[in-house]
């Protein structure tokens, strides 16, 4: 073999081996994150929504539950609205010229209250639910007293998830 073909190979070797490790680095990266949202997905233990919890209850009790926790919902709706209200208004003076750091948190203590008012509505509404069921029904149904909500693995219009937030600085 010539020098000329020597370096060629050499070089095509290079390149060969520099792109099987740059597939090796994604396919890790890619794996880890697939996995990170698997998991997330399959995190327990509410994995499904209030009204497929209601749905498995008996068909005697079923209804009067779904209308005292929709009831319970109607009842705490206000204190959710002012929670949303008040962010948005502390947003609005957090992005205007005249920024006021002071109603700023104010207005986001005040928003966090009235979520926390929501919250405690309608966690003792669906106690006294649980307490007026029968032990099966009441095992099924105790998932809606966890806070954690649906997972909802969001994506952008060309179908790549969202851009990770950057690490909080300590």
């Amino acid at each position: 073999m010539t020098s000329r073909t020597l370096k060629i190979a050499l070089a095509a070797s290079v390149a060969l081996n520099l792109f099987a490790l740059a597939a090796g680095a994604s396919l890790l990266v890619t794996r880890a994150e697939v996995e990170k949202r698997l998991e997330a997905q399959h995190r327990a233990p509410r994995t499904r929504s209030p009204m497929v919890l209601i749905g498995q209850l008996d068909p005697a009790v079923r209804d009067r539950v779904r209308d005292t926790l929709r009831a319970s919902a109607l009842a705490a709706r206000p204190d959710f609205e002012e929670a949303r209200q008040k962010r948005r208004e502390a947003v609005r003076i957090a992005s205007s010229d005249s920024f006021d750091s002071a109603r700023v948190t104010a207005l986001l203590t005040e928003s966090r209250q009235a979520e926390l008012r929501g919250r405690a509505r309608l966690e003792a509404n669906a106690v006294e639910v649980l307490d007026t069921l029968e032990p099966a029904d009441r095992k099924a149904l105790s998932e809606i007293l966890t806070r954690r909500g649906r997972v909802v693995v969001r994506q952008d219009r060309q179908g790549a998830p969202p851009e990770k937030a950057p690490a909080p600085a300590n």
